[in-house]
């Protein structure tokens, strides 16, 4: 089997993604102006949608499902009195309203959505059915019965309202959520329909977007020691669980998969946490009578 080529580097790099592309095909830029041999990314944006694309390399993809379970945030405009097949702007338009809700009545639908909720994913979306896309099925024309499932919402807030057409919005939701739906589901909710026009991811667990890097300075620091410079340590995405220290003991014993002893700290048993030796992530695993048990453990030259 051929190995695969690029340089064993570890980190987060946080791109500003722009419109119009795709996330893999962000990740893909990465990997390529890092020499990297390994990438992911924690958390698809839709093609159009613009910020927080954090990419992890290396080690750091490890880290890849703590900050995509953690909460993230996004603003979004909402084009009133249409709804489109694939609940964006992208989409062919499948209905019209003249009714135009005011301010009041937009705010107390908004509590509809907050919390608990069930949403049914777009037509238009990554969602498997029978093994397939959804978003391959709609493209010839099927339509889908897409089974609800649940998202937390902690907050969804009405921040303006441009003109009648118009409402911009922001959300701080768990993982999984679909921006679209809300629109959608927030259209119908209002008896006017909805769609999303613009939307931006502005942070995602500890990665912020005014912290991002741009597309334009990624190729022009490509191959570079100054891209290096741009990266985060792996240990930013456990941001979300607990530290607790080893001895070089400790760490032996993780790093070869077994239970390490670990410093007690403000960790209950059978709590998730990741052990550190200086402040360098060893593993991460579930505390037990003083030791980590580890189920991930870090390759950190």
């Amino acid at each position: 089997m051929a190995r695969k080529k690029g340089r064993d580097i570890s980190g987060w790099l946080i791109v500003d993604k722009p419109a119009g592309m795709t996330s893999t095909a962000v990740v893909n830029k990465v990997r390529w102006a890092l020499g990297a041999k390994k990438a992911g990314h924690a958390g698809t944006l839709d093609p159009e949608a613009t910020g927080v694309l954090a990419v992890a390399l290396g080690e750091a993809t490890k880290t890849v499902p703590f900050v995509t379970d953690a909460l993230k945030a996004y603003r979004f405009t909402v084009r009133l009195g249409q709804s489109t097949n694939t609940d964006d702007a992208e989409g062919e338009v499948t209905g019209t309203s003249e009714a135009r809700p005011s301010d009041d009545e937009i705010k107390a639908a908004l509590g509809g959505f907050v919390g608990q909720i069930m949403q049914v994913p777009p037509q238009f979306s990554a969602v498997k059915i029978d093994g397939e896309r959804a978003y391959k099925r709609a493209r010839d024309g099927e339509t889908m019965e897409i089974e609800a499932r649940p998202l937390w919402v902690e907050e969804l807030l009405l921040t303006d309202r441009p003109d009648a057409d118009h409402v911009e919005l922001e959300m701080t939701c768990g993982k999984g959520g679909y921006v679209r739906s809300v629109a959608r589901d927030l259209g119908e909710a209002l008896g006017c329909l909805g769609h999303v026009v613009t939307l931006r991811r502005i942070w995602s667990g500890p990665f912020e977007a005014e912290d991002g890097i741009t597309l334009e300075e990624i190729e022009r620091l490509a191959k570079s020691p100054e891209l290096d410079e741009k990266l985060l340590p792996l240990e930013v995405g456990l941001a979300e669980l607990p530290e607790l220290k080893c001895t070089p003991e400790g760490a032996a014993r993780l790093r070869n998969g077994n239970p390490g002893m670990v410093i007690p700290g403000d960790v209950d048993y059978g709590d998730e946490a990741w052990a550190s030796l200086d402040g360098h992530a060893v593993a991460v695993g579930v505390f037990k009578a003083g030791e980590l048990h580890p189920n991930r453990v870090f390759v950190q030259g």
